[in-house]
């Protein structure tokens, strides 16, 4: 027994010696970490993006919704991640956003696809066409129908990952100076209007032509145009067409305009994933909450029109005039189909969509508010 409990001695004493050690390492471990900040208290370096966007400094709505998508990523980033907007007055390219992002001069843009038809007249599909889907029609084909999917390769042509940037609900069909009642008042008047529109109000004898939107008073004031469509009371009232023209004429070009978020596809990529996520999430509602502002504002506007606004004539062209504009949409629409498979492809998906969506639309929101209108 004595000389196991001689031999056990040394034992013990290095039980207890490592014991101590053990003791100290720990104490130092525990002094490291709280000398250290946690992961999440490390200051990480902020990623800074520069936007240009078509819209003029303080431009309402389409400006505002853009400020939001920013302050948004800066917001859920924890500021890892900060854009700043340049405005058209600052880059002097309104009509230039996609060729910006598509060069990184811009990580991201903010306009509308239907400017790029030049370019690819498939692109026009993402914002609207005539006659053709609602708000939530489009935004059902976008996010459920294959939209994102065809959109996707339309643009991975560009370099450039594009997303839904804010619709504006159905437009107007314009301010004119004078009152439109036959498809002779069309020839030769000078009309400012984007996209397919453009092309089929060419094929009825407009001059048309495109105008950022900064210069648009100014070309109507002085007669460099003869009428022009912008967007609708929302913004309408507050370019102050009012003051110049005296005919405004209800929609049938843009039923659903989308405006668009761009974004430079090397760029996305290189950034990790969950900013990629914070981006696309605050795209996406900066885009639908612009859809509520500028059907609120229109709202608004609108009916501030017969009080404030007297003078203005609220129109609709004549069933002859829409029914020649109809025949020369689809008479392109083939044309174009015929010539670009991809154009072919988008328009038979939109189509096919439109008449399944078309159906719901006519037995909820169109049969409620037919025997609900005052």
């Amino acid at each position: 027994m004595k000389q196991l409990k001689h031999a056990m001695k040394p034992l013990a004493g290095l039980v207890a010696l490592g014991s101590l050690l053990a003791l100290a390492a720990c104490g130092e471990q525990q002094q490291q970490q709280a000398a250290a900040p946690a992961e999440s208290e490390v200051e990480k370096e902020t990623i800074v993006w520069k936007l240009a966007q078509t819209w003029g400094t303080g431009f309402p709505i389409f400006g505002d919704a853009v400020i939001k998508m920013a302050d948004m990523v800066k917001a859920m980033s924890g500021g890892e991640l900060e854009i700043r907007i340049d405005s058209s007055n600052k880059h002097k390219a309104a009509f230039g956003i996609l060729d910006m992002v598509k060069a990184g001069q811009y990580e991201m843009g903010h306009s509308a696809s239907y400017y790029w038809k030049g370019k690819d007249p498939s692109t026009m599909f993402f914002s609207t066409m005539p006659f053709g889907m609602i708000a939530p029609e489009q935004y059902a084909w976008f996010y459920y129908g294959g939209g994102m999917d065809l959109m996707k390769k339309v643009y991975d042509k560009q370099g450039v990952y594009s997303f839904p940037g804010g619709n504006t609900g159905n437009q107007m069909g314009g301010w004119f100076a004078k009152e439109i009642n036959t498809l002779e008042d069309l020839n030769g008047l000078k009309m400012r209007i984007p996209g397919f529109a453009g092309e089929v109000l060419s094929k009825l004898g407009v001059v048309v032509t495109n105008i950022a939107p900064g210069e648009l008073y100014t070309a109507l004031e002085r007669g460099t145009i003869d009428a022009l469509e912008w967007v609708g009371p929302s913004l309408d009232l507050n370019m102050g067409f009012q003051k110049i023209s005296q005919y405004y004429y209800t929609g049938w070009h843009e039923p659903a305009t989308e405006l668009q978020f761009m974004v430079n596809k090397e760029a996305f990529d290189s950034l990790p994933a969950h900013l990629q996520e914070i981006l696309v999430t605050a795209m996406q509602y900066a885009a639908y909450d612009m859809y509520a502002h500028s059907y609120h504002e229109s709202a608004v506007n609108w009916a501030s029109i017969e009080e404030e606004y007297p003078d203005v004539k609220i129109r609709t062209f004549p069933p002859e005039i829409i029914a020649e504009m109809k025949r020369v949409n689809q008479e392109l629409l083939a044309e174009s189909a015929a010539a670009d498979p991809m154009f072919k492809e988008i328009l038979e998906s939109q189509a096919a969509y439109m008449k399944m969506a078309r159906k719901w639309t006519e037995i909820s929101d169109y049969a409620y508010l037919k025997d609900n209108l005052e």
